[in-house]
């Protein structure tokens, strides 16, 4: 503590030394550094220890206040040592350690020690004073952002704060400052801003540049305490009022006003805005997206954005201005140089074609052809590459079936963006994989170009890393969209892939790569089962281990239920070759399988799964085999089980029909927020159509083989047979089938 205390005294020394030295002296450099390190030495003390820190709270504030908010330090300070104090200050306000809780006597008496020095600090003289220069004297425009803003608009609004700046940089530095400070102390605070705002009202005069630059401060300010002020401000009659009617004036000498205003309007955006005003703000923003000045027009698009990402958007009030601010937007873009700009549009765009979707198709033409030459011009940029991909993701959503025009350029970018041997993969591939499974998802037809892509996925599945999902993903996209064509070229390379993948993946990675082997099933049950046979042998020897992770064993259930219901031929096939392996008859080995699905039926619970456990099991009646017979009871008890997953009784006339048909009919409605079915919706509909799961009246099934059992064995010998079915279960299953 001794040495801390001293730090202040040198720092005192080495300050007051720093007046006699000129900016030009060898000695000034080194003079700075060393008041920084010391500076830096509280800094992190504070941060490591924060009680010890409380002895030294009163003394910090004492020092960091007077150099930096009083005539004290005129002379003396310089930028980096600015920044340092108010992090200091900073640090101090927004301490947990010296936080106490609601209910005071729940704290310890170390924060109760530490909440008593500052609350006996920052008294209202003080706080006042500290808002006050923050605000007219801190967050005014410099000579030098001002020059900037004439010389290079787009590094001025690139400049702006972001991440760990403020540890760094004046201008964060002080606004992260003036943010704490006002939330802690919003209660002595707030009149005073709002003061400082009732005192500008009315147009300012553009010859009276100071005024124009504290007005600028003062309206950044209320941006930045905006939900501290939401209950004290009216901001949509200081809009109407006020605001709007700074937008229209048009004098060069007042884009700082213009900037600032429709900044702020984004700042409130999502803290208080009628919703019923945003209809004048899309005006105002068609006007400044004209506006003679870039840096106006760049803060507009930020604004735009802000508006249509807000939770209260609304579609229909946008409409009537998409077109032109969807040109003027364009214009921007092409307008701009630097990368990090172009990116910064980019996502504005993508985010008004995201929120209007399909409303877009009308006016993309233009886009459409720049976003080649764009993507060309970008290639040392891969950052602006990942905002192309970005926009190409929203844009083939927005295009639906019409995005198929964009192929000639769409494809090669997603072949590179997804080849992990080209070193920009990695910065590209996230995205670029997302844009390859929504241009599947919206395709209307297999190309031989987006069939080619696919030599893309083995490498990809061999790297599983967090885009294996994805990859599933897409693979379904390729076997929904052209099952026959995709599966000829690429089955055996994807199921070599796949059983590589499953010697080392977790069950849940287990269970993505068993659906997709179920979809094969499912489009091609004649070939899928002989395409994956390979796969299917350790499938079933997870039946019969009884895996212990439900979800897996249900998806296994689910592949072997499908080979049972669709592929008589190959399931004896696979069954006589798993015997072998196991050293049993094929029947025997049958009906432990039974034993095994009917003692876990309750690990599926998928109701589709539920009934295709059902009907599999029933297709193997009649049956005179002595094993089937003797699993009988389970065969029926699942069968009951699934009619009452899936019957629905009809109260009028009292009976039940499967719920789970669907007649090709039926179209879904969709609502307003709702997407639209995308190709790909369309054609598992069409697949559902043909799923016995879907087609086939599970109440029906079960009668039919019932009967035909009973006609194989006659009267007798199948009551008997029926004997060994718990009374319950039967009484249940009559109920069901009344009325066949």
């Amino acid at each position: 503590m001794g040495f801390l205390h001293a730090v202040f005294e040198r720092l005192k020394q080495f300050l007051e030394c720093s007046r006699s030295v000129e900016a030009d002296n060898a000695c000034r450099d080194r003079l700075e550094k060393t008041i920084i390190l010391f500076t830096k030495v509280l800094l992190d003390f504070l941060d490591q220890h924060p009680f010890s820190f409380t002895s030294l709270i009163q003394r910090s504030l004492e020092f960091a206040v007077s150099y930096v908010f009083t005539e004290a330090g005129e002379g003396v300070v310089f930028e980096r040592f600015i920044v340092q104090c108010m992090n200091l200050i900073k640090m101090i306000v927004k301490n947990y350690a010296y936080k106490p809780s609601k209910n005071m006597e729940d704290s310890s008496p170390e924060t109760l020690e530490a909440h008593k020095i500052k609350s006996s600090f920052f008294t209202y003289p003080t706080l006042m004073e500290i808002c006050r220069r923050l605000v007219t004297q801190y967050f005014l425009l410099t000579e030098e952002e001002l020059t900037m803003w004439e010389e290079d608009p787009e590094g001025f609004t690139v400049e702006e704060t972001g991440g760990d700046s403020w540890k760094y940089s004046i201008r964060p530095c002080t606004e992260v400052l003036f943010i704490d400070v006002f939330h802690e102390y919003n209660q002595t605070l707030t009149p005073v801003l709002l003061e400082m705002v009732h005192s500008l009202q009315g147009p300012t005069n553009v010859d009276d540049t100071q005024t124009l630059l504290i007005k600028d401060a003062v309206y950044n300010a209320v941006g930045l305490a905006a939900y501290e002020l939401f209950d004290s401000l009216d901001f949509d009659q200081w809009f109407k009022s006020q605001l709007l009617a700074e937008l229209q004036v048009p004098d060069n000498r007042y884009k700082p006003i213009r900037r600032r205003v429709i900044w702020l309007i984004g700042q409130w955006i999502s803290v208080k805005f009628k919703s019923d005003l945003r209809p004048m703000l899309y005006e105002a923003i068609c006007n400044l997206l004209q506006d003679q000045d870039l840096v106006v027009r760049i803060e507009t698009a930020t604004t735009l954005k802000r508006t249509v990402d807000d939770f209260e958007f609304r579609t229909d009030q946008f409409l009537p201005y998409l077109e032109s601010v969807f040109t003027l937007l364009f214009q921007l873009l092409q307008e701009v140089r630097e990368c990090d700009t172009k990116m910064h549009v980019l996502h504005v765009l993508s985010c008004v074609i995201e929120r209007v979707n399909m409303q877009i198709r009308p006016y993309v033409g233009c886009l459409v052809q720049y976003l080649p030459l764009l993507w060309k011009q970008s290639e040392e940029h891969n950052m602006l590459r990942c905002a192309i991909l970005t926009t190409l993701i929203h844009l083939v959503q927005g295009l639906g079936a019409d995005s198929k025009n964009l192929y000639p350029f769409l494809l090669p970018v997603i072949q590179l963006s997804t080849d992990v041997s080209q070193p920009p993969h990695v910065y590209l591939l996230e995205d670029g994989l997302e844009l390859w499974l929504v241009t599947l998802e919206n395709s209307p037809c297999l190309t031989p170009e987006l069939l080619r892509i696919f030599q893309n996925m083995s490498a990809l599945l061999e790297l599983s890393s967090e885009n294996l999902r994805t990859c599933f993903k897409i693979i379904n996209g390729y076997i929904f969209l052209s099952p026959s064509e995709f599966l000829q070229v690429y089955a055996a390379e994807l199921c070599k892939s796949f059983c590589e993948i499953l010697k080392d993946i977790t069950t849940e990675g287990q269970v993505q790569v068993l659906k997709v082997v179920e979809n094969v099933l499912k489009v091609n049950p004649a070939l899928g089962p002989e395409m994956f046979q390979p796969l299917l042998p350790s499938v079933f020897r997870g039946i019969m281990s009884g895996e212990r992770y439900p979800v897996v064993m249900s998806t296994y259930l689910g592949v072997i239920g499908r080979v049972l219901l669709q592929n008589k031929s190959f399931f004896s096939l696979l069954l006589n070759q798993m015997a072998c392996e196991f050293g049993q008859e094929s029947y025997q080995l049958l009906g432990h399988t039974i034993e095994m699905w009917v003692d876990r039926m309750d690990n599926i619970t998928q109701p589709e799964r539920r009934k295709l456990s059902a009907l599999a099991l029933l297709s193997l009646l009649p049956s005179d085999n002595s094993i089937i017979q003797d699993k009988f009871c389970g065969i029926i008890n699942i069968s009951v089980e699934g009619l009452h997953d899936v019957m629905t009784e009809d109260t009028e006339t009292r009976t039940f029909k499967d719920c789970m048909l669907m007649s090709a009919s039926e179209e879904p409605k969709v609502t307003e927020d709702e997407e639209p079915p995308t190709e790909q919706d369309k054609r598992k509909k069409m697949l559902a159509l043909k799923d016995p799961v879907h087609s086939v009246s599970l109440q029906q099934f079960v009668y039919e083989k019932l009967k035909a059992q009973q006609e194989l064995m006659g009267e007798q010998a199948f009551q008997a047979l029926m004997e060994t079915v718990d009374t319950e279960i039967v009484a249940q299953l009559q109920d069901f089938l009344q009325g066949f």
